[in-house]
């Protein structure tokens, strides 16, 4: 008899949860009933899954008595808070904010590249950094055929990685800019909410994703480097793989855009080598014929479960060293559906 689940998800009204119920509709959890939770402002809203009017429930401990599976994504605090709720309820979690990810006993897991951390959980699994979830994507069949040592990465992010408002932000910008107004009456998001100071996107780039820290990096490029280092080398702390990263946020709605240098430990490979691994991994999309100029971009990604590789060429330079393009849909593989595809692996393997 097929187990069917009892599913909440947490953070239902915002960007990245009403993704995360279209993605369910589409996965093969088998779904028993869905709850959706929110804060006290969102309660009361009505979403649709499988055609069902389902109405938002305002958040509190006991809305996780009998469920088995949540999926999460209403910000840190709010994880912090209810999540061990859940897991003392029986429930178990797949958490989309920076709550969890770098706790010891926390499974960071991209399923493509690291499914066998999820049997290590204690009732939390962790969805990595979106930008960190699709250069793992790219570079997971490169380290598993030439061994990786190095990467050295520079992000373009989208406004949509600050949430739905950033989105409308960038587009209230722009239309005064191209109205020739004043910008920074409307700058009140970016580059991070919280920080002192706030400039507009439009027209305009941003080299702060995230708090500023005092070792110089940003916490959006400090989550990179021991992020993927987590995922990959299951240790964030290890030095076998070098990982420094510089993070930019850029005036595009939707999907991030990632330069990608790295240096592999086998020098005889080629960068047609490295196109035919990535070709072949599952969720990756080689788009690489620069005769017809084509390569990977945000407005094509958009929509797409798949991670999108491109411009891959050696650095002439350096042996060993090569570049790629990556870009992907930091609200789809970034969050919500690789929030739901941890969930389908659970299942399939018997760990809810």
């Amino acid at each position: 008899m097929t187990k069917e689940y009892n599913v909440a998800i947490l953070g239902a009204t915002g960007a990245v949860g009403r993704r995360m119920i279209q993605q369910l509709e589409q996965s093969t959890i088998p779904v028993k009933s869905l709850k959706l939770l929110a804060s006290y402002r969102s309660a009361g809203t009505v979403l649709k899954f499988k055609g069902q009017d389902l109405t938002v429930e305002e958040t509190a401990p006991d809305s996780f008595d009998s469920i088995d599976l949540v999926l999460s994504s209403a910000g840190g605090s709010v994880s912090k808070k209810f999540l061990p709720e859940a897991v003392k309820r029986g429930a178990v979690c797949v958490d989309n904010t920076s709550a969890f990810r770098m706790e010891p006993d926390v499974p960071l897991v991209v399923p493509e590249v690291n499914p066998e951390a999820l049997k290590k959980h204690h009732g939390i699994i962790a969805n990595p950094n979106c930008s960190t979830i699709q250069m793992v994507m790219a570079l997971e069949p490169v380290r598993r055929k030439f061994g990786l040592k190095q990467i050295i990465v520079s992000t373009y992010q989208a406004a949509s990685g600050a949430g739905q408002a950033a989105i409308e932000e960038l587009k209230k910008e722009a239309q005064d800019y191209l109205d020739g107004k004043d910008m920074q009456e409307d700058a009140k998001i970016l580059p991070t909410k919280g920080d002192k100071k706030h400039y507009p996107l439009a027209f305009n780039l941003l080299p702060q994703i995230d708090v500023l820290e005092d070792s110089g990096y940003s916490h959006e490029e400090w989550k990179m480097i021991h992020e993927t280092k987590k995922i990959m080398l299951d240790d964030m702390n290890s030095d076998k793989i070098k990982v420094t990263a510089t993070c930019v946020r850029v005036p595009v709605p939707i999907a991030h855009g990632e330069s990608v240098y790295f240096t592999v430990e086998d020098k005889d490979a080629t960068a047609q080598d490295i196109m035919d691994v990535i070709a072949k991994f599952p969720g990756d999309v080689l788009q690489d014929d620069i005769k017809h100029q084509i390569y990977p971009q945000p407005v094509n990604a958009e929509g797409s479960r798949d991670t999108f590789v491109g411009r891959i060429r050696p650095d002439y330079e350096n042996p060993g060293a090569f570049n790629m393009w990556v870009v992907a849909d930091n609200l789809l593989k970034g969050a919500a559906w690789n929030t739901v595809e941890n969930a389908e692996y659970l299942d399939k393997m018997n760990l809810i």
